[in-house]
């Protein structure tokens, strides 16, 4: 348990570290119009938090050089209680800009819910939006993390193993949010232990 401990916390800390703050993200899309096109259409992108960009909207911008018209940040946020009413499922957070087509939308689910995405972005109007979505067209995107064991002194080389070798153990995340998969895409990106 301690081994899981200790390597969520690496994990996290670099985790964060690259991904940098999504505000600061959003500001410097808006700030330098060459750095991205925009694309019609609809991306989503899943994240922990709002606190930092997605690892695949970075890639998708940095490498791509594309941002498309309506970008969603949807964070998926598991309350201890079994169900969660409707109205108090969605939160939307412009990010501090109406006009920039990004938005972020938390979406809180009990613990006996399944978080169907889609079902939620359904349920989510145009003006909260910054825009009508097409989520019947719309683009997913995930971030996945490859984990290496690497020479930094974390944790001993024995640990880092059985971390990564336990960190294989996670459910699809496509299916457990109901994404659908001939348009979901997943970006990744590897981290030293």
């Amino acid at each position: 348990m301690t081994t899981w401990q200790r390597g969520r916390e690496i994990v996290t800390a670099e985790r964060q570290r690259r991904e940098g703050s999504l505000r600061d993200f959003v500001v410097r899309l808006r700030g330098d119009g060459a750095l991205t096109r925009r694309v019609p259409g609809t991306a989503v992108f899943l994240n922990r938090g709002k606190e930092t960009a997605p690892l695949a909207m970075r890639a998708n911008v940095e490498h791509n050089h594309v941002r498309h018209e309506h970008v969603l940040i949807l964070s998926i946020d598991t309350q201890p209680v079994p169900r969660v009413p409707p109205e108090q499922q969605i939160v939307v957070d412009d990010l501090g800009f109406a006009d920039d087509g990004i938005t972020h939308v938390s979406a809180r689910f009990g613990y006996m819910e399944t978080p169907d995405v889609p079902e939620v972005l359904r349920r989510l109007g145009p003006d909260a939006t910054e825009g009508q979505l097409d989520v019947d067209e719309a683009s997913y995107f995930l971030s996945k993390i490859e984990l290496r064991s690497g020479t930094r002194p974390t944790m001993p080389r024995w640990r880092k193993r059985l971390f990564i070798a336990t960190s294989y153990i996670t459910a699809d995340a496509a299916e457990h949010f109901c994404l659908p998969r001939e348009r979901t895409v997943i970006m990744g990106s590897h981290i030293e232990l």
